[in-house]
């Protein structure tokens, strides 16, 4: 998929996001780009905008905020479409820029952009119809241009069969690419200090930035805990209880309630940072039993490596550890590439234990599941587990996938197996 606005930014990049940005523009007035701090929304934003303003630009003792508080109007003058930037600051300019929207018959265009939900007023109108949302993680590998993007996750759902050669990609890169991360701002840093933005934004939440998801304060040392157990956890499924065990191992400690482990999760969840992840359950006549508890996935890899304080020479030593968190990028990855085309991310497991990382399922109700292994010397067991919930599936009443796929990180090839099961390198995926 090729971004089809104008880049005004010189050193701007392109994002999955770009064509969905546009068209909300074109078909609803309004859009509403969410997102966690420094993942790029404001450039996103700025890329497609004629005019702007900032509500926490400090300049005259933020007089942005203010003019938004007392005259909302003259917020929204300027040249159309206009990008106001933390709107969330001042909720009811969300009703305001929906009232323009409606009364000028979409030729009044807005972009609003924000790194958490609204925690004061809430907006008296959802918006649909006017502003359309848009989730904006951090940068996937064909972002960042670490993906040659030669398989399509949209080409994947038309049926189409690949067969490319991946780029070159070690063990030592992959440990890299989970360090640094996908965030914009890391991508020209040297090597040996990629792991400072996401080392930083974990303190951060750690001292006090979790406030700003509802203004709450909160105690640092229990906040640690949680993220760790969290990170400990990185990609799977874990009951309430567990985490409790996992932050009570020193009994000098005071044990969190269940209602502090959700009031947490809710936080890092309305400030984009923590992001569930939902079990799919298909549409069958004779219904399987499936595991109904989320898992909670980081939006980045870099915070749960970060968090573990794990540096790329620890990962190269623990490949268990690397697993997950190649996992988690690749997760991260598809969740890019499938909110570009309106797809949704879920996890497959049953009962029984039968389980698959990912299943993508399509606007139009069409699915695809996803196994996802470090190295290609896995892909023959991955692929066998396909099939097996492809059959188990089917034989419910379930619809056929549309593709199966082994997504790898060491592998030479992208192409399709005898079993068709296609092998699809994480530096060749792309939207």
């Amino acid at each position: 998929m090729q971004a089809s606005s104008t880049v005004v930014q010189n050193e701007y990049l392109f994002r999955a996001l770009d064509n969905r940005i546009a068209e909300a523009l074109e078909d609803y007035g309004g859009v509403c780009i969410q997102g966690p701090k420094y993942s790029g929304k404001t450039w996103s934003g700025l890329n497609q905008s004629a005019s702007d303003i900032n509500l926490m630009d400090p300049s005259g003792n933020f007089q942005n905020r203010e003019m938004a508080k007392l005259a909302p109007e003259l917020v929204l003058e300027g040249e159309y479409p206009r990008l106001i930037d933390e709107w969330q600051e001042e909720p009811l300019l969300w009703d305001a820029v929906r009232n323009r929207i409606d009364k000028s018959g979409k030729a009044e265009k807005y972009i609003l952009t924000g790194s958490s939900s609204p925690r004061k007023e809430v907006p008296k109108h959802s918006g649909i119809g006017r502003i359309e949302k848009l989730r904006m993680r951090t940068m996937s590998l064909q972002e960042s241009k670490e993906s040659s993007a030669e398989i399509s996750l949209e080409g994947l759902f038309a049926g189409e069969e690949y067969q490319v050669k991946a780029p070159e990609l070690n063990l030592n890169d992959i440990c890299n690419l989970v360090i640094r991360g996908g965030w914009p701002g890391s991508l020209s840093t040297p090597t040996e200090r990629q792991d400072r933005l996401p080392r930083a934004y974990i303190r951060g939440l750690i001292e006090g930035d979790l406030a700003q998801a509802d203004g709450k304060s909160r105690d640092s040392e229990k906040v640690a805990r949680f993220l760790h157990s969290m990170a400990r956890n990185v990609e799977q499924t874990t009951a309430t209880k567990t985490m409790i065990r996992d932050m009570t191992v020193d009994k000098s400690k005071e044990s969190l309630s269940p209602d502090t482990i959700t009031d947490y999760i809710k936080a890092l969840k309305r400030i984009f940072v923590l992001e569930e992840i939902g079990p799919w359950a298909p549409n069958l006549r004779s219904p399987l039993r499936i595991n109904k508890r989320p898992k909670f996935h980081f939006v980045d890899p870099s915070l749960p490596a970060a968090i573990l304080g794990l540096s790329s020479k620890m990962l190269m030593s623990d490949l268990k550890t690397l697993g997950f968190l190649f996992e988690a990028l690749c997760i991260r990855d598809l969740l890019v590439y499938a909110e570009a085309m309106g797809a949704r991310v879920y996890y497959y497991r049953d009962k029984s234990g039968l389980e698959v990382d990912a299943v993508i399922e399509a606007p139009d109700g069409s699915w695809g599941a996803i196994e996802i292994k470090l190295g290609h010397n896995q892909g023959d067991a991955a692929a066998s587990n396909l099939i097996e919930v492809r059959d188990r599936l089917t034989a419910a009443g379930a619809s056929e996938p549309t593709f199966l796929a082994v997504m790898v990180g060491l592998s030479d090839f992208g192409y399709v197996r005898a079993d068709k099961v296609q092998v699809v390198p994480v530096n060749v995926l792309g939207c």
